[in-house]
């Protein structure tokens, strides 16, 4: 196929379409939700109604609340500790009281004081209808714990006591305000009245805990420090006698000073053994890679990095390197017997000897600290170990006598702790240590705080517009098919011939028909433009065969190769071919008879081409004929290549309605014989990856997609969408066309 020029290609796109000004994405998305503004009210209509009517059913709840000061421990008359506390110790001491006062243990005490099992909100409902099917099952349970354990008393109520518990615990709420020492208790009920009675009793009775509690912990305190002081006296005087009867039984009077001098030495020697076990690692690591590298000769020794970094040993390098230039530079220019030549090798050799006596004399070198250090770490080794034996000796009897003198350094402390707590708290065993107090009581509420109906409806509405609005994003996000042409030829690389309208339901039975009756004048324009597009592109009247294809069935290219056959009649002959062997519709849409001879009985020699054709409104047809085993083979034939190579010189023009890519490769033997290879795209239903399946199909049988045509385009859609097809027409209001 003979390609087109550039400049007639660049022509025919900018006829097809003319581009708006790039958009925003956001518009997009904006464009996306206005399109379905309405849906979307609607959707946000009834969810506000539903919530409307569900915050009706639901039981009204007031919130009681009381507020009290809980500061930190206040500190005693003769505290030990200092009296303020930093402000962590402050924030965990507050958090405590707060799990305190949401205790279970707390709200047991009000349910007892407030008989709240028996009230209406906390009592157990009991369905009539299965009052009696409840007392046999609680029989039974009893039946049948006795005989697996001792029955428990009253094991209904306490489970009504639980439960009474258990709602009354999830009714409180404990919060601080703001970062003050003043903590709000809260209780939520359906009755105002108990939720005030309860938020008191909750604060009443944790200010008597608290009070009680420090009570009995004075009165205990005392007595038990008597105790215990006794306890420590006496250890205190066992670790004393234990330490003087030690000292004597081994003669020591003072063993601090010889002790220092001793360990002092030690640790010198320690260090100068640790230097030289480092110089030695040192020097071996050299000395290793050096008796490693003495087998790769004197390129290998050089690279040692011990003795590469040594400055000689870089100069001579470097020398050597300068010669071995010299050498390669001379060669290029002279033969072998040149007297510069011989000189450059002369000094390249002295300058290797060179190198190698130094190298020798810098691994003498690096051999001769190996063995020093290696005698110097022996001689560190065997002080050290000298020294460490005569500390050994001293350092165990020190040992021991810091250990009993720790034992009754600790004992000593812990006595005189002891000691003064105890006088701290006979002196403050009267004072009050309750640092809890009430700040405000509970009052009875006069409005419910749930549910809040407003708040409901406006967030229901709000979430319903967002999801609608987001459905309707996330559905044009994830579309994956063409609706424009600016897509197609973006995506694809290849040039748009026209677009082809979306038809209405009521003239889709005769559109194969539709422009040779001319029963809609839009499509009628679009079928003609895209004929005067493909007559501009046949400037040296040698593309004949036009091959129409899609990437999947139900397309539209059999309608668009009828319609555009009928449109390039009025220009020249035109055949149309259904070569759609497989399923041809050619006789369907023409209301031919099914036995039609046709290009099968025509390739297969059963009948001649005349007796074939079939005209119908100017345009010569062949239908697909006789059904036969093979489509592939025969369209592959020699006799289909006469076939069409004879039908070009009877004809101006030959359209042929080719299958589908998918599934099959009959396009593919097909697309070999054509001019012009034409796609078809449906918009808005052809997955792009079916396109671009089909389109790299064809190419890997090294036919290219001249053409592609977007199909059944909704025009109105488009237009609201932003796209504005300028070489299409609209109908005005007197049913006439004018060009837009």
């Amino acid at each position: 196929m003979t390609s087109k020029p550039p400049s007639i290609e660049h022509h025919l796109t900018a006829l097809t379409q003319e581009p708006v000004e790039a958009e925003l994405n956001l518009h997009k998305l904006w464009l996306s939700v206005w399109l379905r503004k309405w849906p979307i009210l609607a959707f946000m209509l009834v969810a506000s109604l539903l919530a409307i009517l569900a915050t009706t059913w639901m039981t009204p709840l007031y919130r009681a609340g009381a507020t009290l000061l809980v500061q930190s421990d206040v500190a005693k008359l003769l505290a030990i500790e200092q009296a303020d506390s930093n402000e962590a110790l402050n924030s965990d001491y507050l958090q405590t009281e707060i799990e305190l006062l949401k205790s279970r243990v707390l709200a047991e005490r009000v349910v007892r004081q407030l008989d709240l099992v028996n009230h209406p909100e906390f009592a157990e409902a009991q369905q009539p209808t299965s009052e009696v099917l409840s007392n046999l099952a609680h029989r039974f349970s009893q039946l049948f714990n006795s005989v697996l354990e001792p029955a428990k008393p009253d094991g209904q109520a306490q489970k009504r006591f639980d439960k009474a518990t258990e709602k009354l615990m999830a009714a409180i709420t404990v919060n601080p305000r703001g970062k003050s020492q003043v903590v709000a208790v809260e209780v939520l009920l359906a009755d105002p009245y108990a939720a005030m009675l309860a938020a008191n009793a909750l604060v009443d009775g944790y200010i008597a805990g608290k009070f009680e509690a420090s009570v009995a912990t004075s009165a205990t305190a005392t007595v038990w420090m008597d105790r215990r002081l006794d306890e420590l006296r006496q250890k205190l005087q066992e670790s004393e006698n234990r330490l003087q009867a030690y000292r004597e039984s081994e003669g020591l009077v003072d063993l601090q000073g010889i002790a220092t001098i001793t360990a002092t030495e030690l640790t010198l020697t320690s260090d100068r053994l640790i230097n030289a076990r480092r110089q030695r690692a040192e020097a071996e690591s050299q000395y290793r890679q050096v008796e490693l590298m003495k087998t790769s000769g004197l390129d290998g020794l050089a690279s040692v990095p011990a003795v590469l970094s040594d400055p000689v040993i870089q100069q001579f390098k470097a020398t050597k390197a300068q010669a071995a230039a010299r050498v390669d530079e001379v060669s290029q220019r002279y033969g072998p017997g040149h007297p510069e030549l011989i000189a450059a090798k002369a000094e390249l050799d002295a300058a290797t000897a060179s190198l190698k006596t130094q190298v020798d004399q810098v691994v003498a070198g690096i051999e001769r600290n190996y063995q020093l250090t290696m005698a110097n770490e022996e001689s560190q080794q065997a002080q050290f170990d000298s020294n460490k034996h005569q500390i050994q000796d001293l350092s165990s009897k020190e040992f021991r006598v810091r250990e009993l003198a720790l034992e009754v350094e600790a004992n000593r402390a812990l006595y005189d702790t002891f000691l003064v707590r105890l006088k701290e708290t006979v002196a403050t065993a009267d004072q009050n240590n309750v640092n809890v107090e009430m700040v405000d009581r509970a009052m009875v509420p006069e409005q419910p705080v749930k549910p809040n109906k407003p708040l409901i409806v406006a967030v229901v509405a709000l979430m319903a517009l967002f999801l609608g609005a987001g459905t309707g994003v996330v559905k044009d996000v994830l579309n994956d098919t063409f609706s424009t042409t600016e897509a197609i030829e973006k995506k694809l690389n290849i040039p748009v011939l026209g677009i082809v309208p979306l038809v209405p339901k009521a003239q889709r039975e005769q559109l194969a028909h539709m422009y040779s009756e001319d029963t809609d004048r839009l499509f009628t324009e679009t079928i003609r433009t895209i004929r005067t597009k493909l007559e501009m592109a046949n400037t040296d009247h040698h593309r004949q065969v036009i091959v129409v294809t899609s990437a999947l069935p139900g397309e539209g290219k059999s309608v668009l190769s009828a319609n555009l056959a009928h449109a390039l009649a009025n220009m020249g002959k035109v055949l149309l071919i259904d070569a759609d062997l497989r399923k041809p519709t050619l006789a369907k849409n023409f209301a031919l008879p099914e036995d039609r001879l046709g290009v099968t009985d025509i390739v297969e020699d059963r009948a001649s081409l005349e007796s074939c054709i079939t005209t119908i409104n100017g345009v010569d047809m062949v239908g697909a004929g006789t059904a036969v085993r093979d489509p592939l083979s025969l369209l592959a034939s020699s006799q289909f290549t006469l076939m069409i190579e004879e039908l070009k010189t009877r004809y101006d023009r030959i359209v042929v309605d080719s299958p589908p890519t998918q599934g099959v490769s009959d396009v593919m033997v097909l697309a070999a014989q054509a001019d012009t290879l034409v796609f078809v795209v449906r918009s808005e239903v052809t997955p792009i990856i079916e396109v671009e399946r089909g389109i790299a199909q064809l190419e890997q049988n090294a036919t290219a997609v001249d053409w592609v045509i977007l199909n059944q385009v909704d025009i109105r859609k488009a237009e609201r969408q932003g796209y504005r097809y300028s070489s299409y027409y609209d109908y005005n209001q007197y049913g006439g066309i004018a060009a837009s």
